[in-house]
């Protein structure tokens, strides 16, 4: 089941809230056993095969965490600790990494095993994180909350389940336990404040991103059919994809944000303006915030981080980079995807260290606000420019279309502009047009969290700006209010957003991940 369906919308969605809405008043101890049945009822729509696989996912997990607890040697709790973490990673290859294990198998040694036919279900690295957390700060005594139907619900959480974001049991599981015990649950503005940022990031996926994907499919598709990429070709693939992936993944972030919040639960914030970070470093602070988030506190820590000096941050830095872009896929772009941010990040951290080093030596600093500003828009243009050249690697199917794109990009391969069963000369300009006015909303438009920053709506939305943000007086005359004119705008974008659906909606990328 999809949010951007006419099945989620119109049927489970409204049945779901009706029923939250009345138990919070007449039943409140009805209220998490109710959800957690309809997230599982959603998890199941897709394939009742795999809610098999996800119940005992959480069983097991949950009595790993319970014997973590009663038992008190170190030595036990560590040894079911490991146990679970094995398990947990041991699913996660198998489902979403063997068949990938057996191709290279093959190559290397020359044999021929068949591949298993196997179907990744869906949010398994999303749950699989989520219980891996939970599990290692059960070792370290920091979870409070041991109720099964609240971590049931944690885990399963309909909103968040499919495609992140990533949350935190400390997120979340005090929220459950606060919803049951609440007095008095202002219903209308939990579900208009909700609504308001569902049809928000309804509309990014629905009239932004899945318009942008028929494009970005037919030219990446196009160097698996014999053709050279030309410049503009190149160029206009890369960018749209950058756009796609970032309206279809925040749009979905903001779905599920919005979707909590009608039901009185705040999500953390996942993107925070990501194409307006001022550098690499910048970015990642942006980006799949959730996701930065648990690998920095369960792998880029327990590495050591920072504290062993300047060549274990930055290895521990690489590791990381190239564990998320396998986590993203199985597949060596994915991995090279992360290697070429790793890089990145460290090329960005060992700037700093000069940079700094050279400012205290000189004493040289800018003073010109002008100046800084207009350094800083090249930092932003030149940030996004490795970004798009980065989602190259993430995008493609295989190397010989990442050689074609960057032949293309580059004008190696000598064509500015191709004729000949390409984009027409039309479509040239309609498509550039709609990826310039998708570049201005990335660039210029408050982000959500500016706009319903009034709201309180969102975990963690006061967020300290480091990079670009959009003007002053823009982000003011955007601020969500409840007035006419803000409903009859927020009903535009749903009436085309409804009216753009299609009857078999698609898919959100990250939903592959």
């Amino acid at each position: 089941m999809l949010f951007n369906s006419y099945l989620f919308l119109f049927v489970y969605l409204p049945i779901a809230l009706i029923g939250s809405y009345f138990l919070i008043r007449y039943f409140k101890s009805g209220v998490t056993p109710w959800l957690l049945i309809f997230s599982l009822i959603f998890y199941g729509w897709w394939n009742p095969n795999y809610l098999i696989l996800l119940v005992a996912s959480i069983s097991f997990n949950y009595l790993i965490s319970m014997l973590i607890i009663k038992n008190e040697q170190i030595f036990h709790k560590k040894t079911f600790l490991i146990l679970g973490i094995t398990c947990n990673l041991g699913a996660l290859f198998y489902f979403k990494y063997m068949n990938f294990f057996i191709q290279n198998f093959n190559t290397v040694a020359h044999t021929n095993f068949n591949y298993l036919n196997i179907i990744l279900p869906l949010g398994i690295s999303f749950f699989t994180f989520t219980q891996i957390a939970y599990l290692v700060d059960t070792y370290q005594g920091k979870v409070k909350e041991f109720n099964f139907i609240n971590y049931s619900l944690f885990v399963t959480y309909f909103p968040h389940l499919i495609a992140g974001p990533i949350i935190h049991h400390s997120d979340v599981m005090p929220q459950f336990k606060k919803i049951v015990g609440i007095k008095q649950f202002p219903f209308m503005r939990y579900f208009i404040i909700g609504l308001s940022i569902f049809i928000i990031g309804l509309f990014k996926k629905v009239c932004l991103a899945d318009t942008i994907a028929p494009k970005v499919n037919y030219i990446f598709d196009l160097p698996g059919k014999g053709y050279d990429l030309s410049f503009v070709d190149a160029w206009i693939g890369a960018i749209g994809y950058t756009l796609q992936l970032y309206f279809d993944f925040s749009g979905y972030s903001e779905m599920a944000i919005g979707l909590s919040y009608m039901l009185g639960i705040k999500l953390p914030v996942n993107f925070n303006s990501p194409y307006k970070a001022i550098n690499i470093i910048d970015f990642w602070r942006r980006w799949h915030m959730s996701l930065s988030r648990f690998f920095r506190d369960y792998l880029y820590i327990p590495l050591g981080g920072g504290r062993r000096g300047a060549f274990r941050k930055y290895l521990n830095l690489f590791i990381v980079m190239v564990i998320v872009g396998f986590w993203h896929g199985a597949g060596w772009t994915f991995i090279l995807w992360g290697t070429y941010h790793g890089s990145l990040l460290i090329l960005n951290h060992g700037w700093h260290a000069c940079k700094t080093m050279l400012s205290n030596s000189f004493h040289f600093k800018i003073n010109s606000k002008i100046t800084s500003k207009i350094l800083q828009y090249i930092s932003i243009a030149f940030t996004f420019l490795l970004v798009v050249l980065g989602w190259v690697l993430f995008r493609a199917d295989n190397f010989a279309t990442v050689e074609n794109f960057y032949k293309g990009m580059f004008h190696i391969n000598h064509y500015f502009y191709s004729t000949a069963g390409l984009l027409t000369l039309l479509n040239y300009i309609f498509f550039g047009s709609f990826l310039l006015a998708g570049l201005a909303i990335c660039s210029i438009l408050p982000n959500t969290i500016e706009i319903m920053k009034r709201t309180n709506a969102i975990l963690d939305n006061t967020i300290k700006e480091s990079g670009g943000s959009a003007p002053g007086a823009i982000t003011n005359k955007l601020l969500w209010t409840p007035n006419i004119w803000y409903g009859f705008s927020l009903g535009i974008l749903a009436y085309f957003s409804i009216t753009t659906i299609s009857q078999t909606p698609s898919t959100f990328l990250y939903f592959n991940f």
